[in-house]
């Protein structure tokens, strides 16, 4: 099966290269043409490009440390991050992190599930481009013992008996579980029990005794900058370079053939190398600046995914419900690259965020806010939902409860017609409503609303018939 599909890939690849001979000729004196062009295949190589770089700098270790190990190798968050944590943006303080990184194309990997005990967690599975090609975990598989083969593309052979064949359409694989947990020191003892009896195997070593080898580090990698500084700055000619190289192993869908000629036209094909001097002087000059032009719209996408209705605005609450899962929306699926690589599917988790009451005004610890829920009006979510406080650079504040978050397992403590208010200020709301403070900081700061497993039937922030409450600054 595996020669059948290499064959196939080669008659594709081969049918893009003689596009690309008698297109590129009409492109490269065109600039009208091949800016546009290189701005669309930059925006839809751009999940891919990300994941391979995120791939490098989380995987370029000996032995798994802190936020990183090799490939093949589980990184086993133990506790929440603290307020000093700097490694990630947008950290949360509900669930420990159990994630690897997999190469699927030589050899497909079997992950072994334990019973969960109906705790709630979920092991989301990211193709190369980001798709959430499969999703374990207790709403779709229940929390009892589990075994998954996650094979490659053109994979087909035969599996131990009990073990259930998950197929991912490209050989990188990103698993990224999420186990909920209080934050108690009995709660941390057995989630980290979990854990450890979480297990990843390639397959002929399943079934005996295995030890993943140690990682080796590529002094070239880039461990210090930020990935999506390192992917924008990449020339026109690395980035499409790259991009080409990695579609090879991580093939494109059948409905982006329409991308695929397009791109062809520039000389970008799966598994070449890109060769910009193909495009004549004036041409190649516009063309550098595609990358430019490229990041700018995508971000944009931000603020105009509103009128598309990629994205939605509810009292200062910006949201989107088109993620894990994008079809032909490349820009969608780039845009949440940028801001949100690993988002789950909408099903999974909706991850509404605020800098604000309104557009035009920015939150501030000189002010006192309230956050109104009428009665039985709480986040309406299945798993959990939390708020969780952000300085402004999304990294946890400081403070004297050390509370980084808020959600219904502080025991909120209810007004008496039953609605519940959350205190979001700076200094403490005193002690009858310490329950439902959140601390903020002096300055500058940003809440994100978290709802895993978010309620499909009505109330449901899905479908939109349940709206998000603005958070109101009092006297």
């Amino acid at each position: 099966m595996q020669t059948l599909f290499k064959r196939a890939m080669a008659v594709g690849i081969a049918a893009l290269t003689m596009l690309a001979t008698l297109n590129t000729s009409q492109a490269k004196e065109n600039v009208f043409e091949a800016v546009p062009l290189g701005v669309e295949a930059y925006i839809y190589g751009y999940p891919l490009v990300t994941m391979e770089m995120t791939r490098r700098v989380m995987t370029n270790v000996e032995k798994p440390e802190g936020t990183r190990a090799p490939m093949g190798h589980f990184v086993r968050m133990r506790e929440y991050p603290s307020a000093e944590f700097r490694d990630v943006t947008a950290p949360n303080a509900d669930t420990l992190y159990t994630t690897a990184w997999i190469d699927v194309g030589k050899e497909p990997y079997v992950l072994t599930l334990p019973d969960a005990k109906d705790r709630y967690y979920l092991f989301p599975m990211l193709d190369g481009w980001t798709e959430v090609f499969q999703v374990p975990g207790k709403r779709t598989t229940g929390t009892g013992a589990q075994k998954y083969a996650i094979t490659g593309p053109g994979w087909k052979g035969t599996l131990p008996e009990g073990v259930k064949e998950l197929k991912s359409p490209t050989s990188i694989v990103w698993l990224l579980g999420r186990i909920y947990c209080t934050g108690t020191p009995e709660d941390y003892a057995a989630v980290h029990q979990m854990q450890d009896e979480i297990s990843l195997v390639p397959l002929r070593s399943y079934g005996k005794p295995y030890t993943p080898p140690a990682g080796k580090v590529d002094p070239a990698v880039d461990i210090k900058t930020a990935v999506r500084e390192q992917v924008n700055a990449l020339s026109v000619d690395a980035y499409f370079t790259l991009l080409a190289k990695l579609m090879k192993d991580n093939p494109p869908t059948a409905a982006d053939k329409p991308m695929l000629e397009k791109m062809a036209k520039l000389g970008i094909v799966p598994g070449l190398p890109f060769d910009g001097s193909k495009l004549g002087p004036v041409a190649r000059e516009a063309f550098s600046t595609v990358p430019k032009i490229a990041v700018e719209k995508i971000m944009l996408h931000l603020k105009e995914g509103i009128v598309t209705g990629d994205m939605k605005l509810e009292h200062g609450w910006v949201f989107t419900t088109k993620t894990g899962l994008y079809g032909t929306n490349y820009l969608q699926r780039a845009l949440v690259t940028a801001i949100g690589l690993g988002a789950n599917r909408p099903q999974d988790a909706v991850y509404p965020t605020s800098e604000g009451p309104n557009v035009l005004e920015s939150y501030t610890g000189a002010k006192k806010y309230v956050m109104h829920f009428e009665k039985g009006a709480l986040p309406p979510a299945k798993g959990f939902w939390s708020l969780t406080m952000y300085d402004k650079d999304y990294f946890f504040v400081k403070n004297p409860i050390n509370r980084q978050s808020i959600s219904a397992r502080q025991n909120l403590k209810p007004n008496a017609d039953g609605s519940v208010d959350l205190y979001i200020q700076n200094e403490s709301p005193g002690a009858d409503k310490e329950s439902n403070w959140l601390p903020a900081p002096k300055d500058t700061f940003i809440l994100m609303l978290r709802l895993y497993w978010p309620q499909e039937t009505k109330p449901s922030i899905i479908d939109g018939s349940w709206k998000i409450p603005e958070v109101k600054a009092v006297n």
